[in-house]
């Protein structure tokens, strides 16, 4: 008797298939509770109970998919950390060049730096996230990265 293995990112068959996006912590549910701060569809995994510990969550973005600029906000510490898991993204910093991203890099985002993040044109991307501890920690969501700046950015 066969045994057919999945692997990531593939169906049983082989084939790549939506469902299967997330890398190794898995796609999760689609991130409604944030979708007006995006651009495209994307998914999110908690990975802790923000309850009971620092809320970290596996976030997915389909291809094109990227969030507003964003800042989050702290009077000391603070910031938020990327842990690029899968796929190919971008992350930027307001007035600073893209910068792309693949798996393993890591992006230390210090508080208060107006910033965002999102897949390639033509790539899934999964990162983990976390906000770093600080005090007077909030997220502020600016206008969302333009048609036209995305698409700049194939041309890097």
């Amino acid at each position: 008797m066969t045994k057919v293995v999945q692997t990531a990112g593939r169906d049983a068959l082989g084939t790549e298939s939506p469902t299967s996006h997330g890398g190794i912590f898995g796609l999760g549910g689609p991130n409604d509770a944030y979708a007006q701060y995006f651009t495209g569809q994307s998914y999110l995994n908690p990975l802790t109970d923000p309850a009971q510990t620092q809320f970290i969550a596996n976030v997915t973005f389909e291809p094109g998919c990227r969030n507003n600029w964003h800042i989050h906000h702290a009077e000391d510490g603070g910031g938020q950390i990327l842990l690029v898991t899968d796929g190919e993204g971008w992350y930027q910093e307001w007035g600073q060049p893209a910068r792309r991203l693949l798996p393993g890099d890591v992006v230390v985002i210090p508080a208060n730096v107006k910033h965002w993040h999102g897949a390639t044109a033509d790539s899934w991307m999964s990162h983990v996230a976390f906000e770093a501890p600080g005090t007077a920690c909030a997220s502020e969501w600016c206008e969302p990265v333009t048609d036209e700046e995305y698409a700049a950015l194939s041309l890097q």
